[in-house]
């Protein structure tokens, strides 16, 4: 896999579609629906980053994430519930190995859309596309001790837990204990013919 190659796919974003999601690039107009979940502290108590403040800050972070997805740098998709058509979160790439041709998958929903399988549906989407059209060999997640939901939709996904890594990630001033799970394209696809 190459850079280049990841820049000009991620440059001009494809949609992609599940049964009842659509997944698009985020726009400055989803501020609303971002702000929605992105204020909450049961949404951002497992994650890398802190709730935000208010609804100006999501739109200046949206307006950041614009000129990261005219660069080719930005990997997530926006996660819209089909029915009513509100953006409910995010699923997508946080990074790539480009040497080991394996890629790094995330998410956030709504709390209102948990339990519903869809960050399961969004997230097998993703890994459809870097499989197929991105040519991943391995996916992996990571998630922080203690986050048994995520270790749950990552289960179902069909990934293989491989361990935890003590302490291994600074976070709001804490170092947290990270869970590190993958799937290979294999065995992706083995999973797939048989649904």
């Amino acid at each position: 896999m190459r850079k280049d190659t990841i820049y000009r796919v991620f440059s001009k974003i494809p949609e992609l579609n599940t049964e009842h999601l659509i997944l698009r690039r985020m726009l400055v107009s989803d501020k609303e629906d971002v702000f929605r979940y992105a204020c909450r502290k049961d949404v951002t108590e497992y994650l890398t980053w802190e709730p935000h403040p208010d609804p100006e800050f999501t739109k200046e972070y949206l307006e950041y994430l614009d000129s990261r997805y005219r660069a080719g740098l930005f990997y997530d998709w926006g996660v819209v519930e089909r029915r009513e058509g509100h953006m409910i979160g995010t699923c997508g790439f946080t990074s790539f190995n480009y040497r080991s041709n394996s890629g790094e998958i995330g998410y956030v929903l709504h709390p209102d859309y948990w339990g519903h399988g869809l960050a399961v549906e969004a997230c097998r989407r993703v890994m459809h596309f870097g499989f197929e059209r991105l040519g991943l060999h391995r996916i992996e997640a990571h998630f922080m001790y203690g986050n048994s939901q995520s270790l749950r939709v990552l289960e179902k996904l069909g990934m293989t837990f491989e361990g935890y890594h003590r302490e291994a990630m600074l976070v709001k001033g804490i170092y947290k204990t990270i869970g590190v799970c993958s799937i290979l394209q294999q065995e992706f696809a083995s999973a797939s013919q048989k649904q």
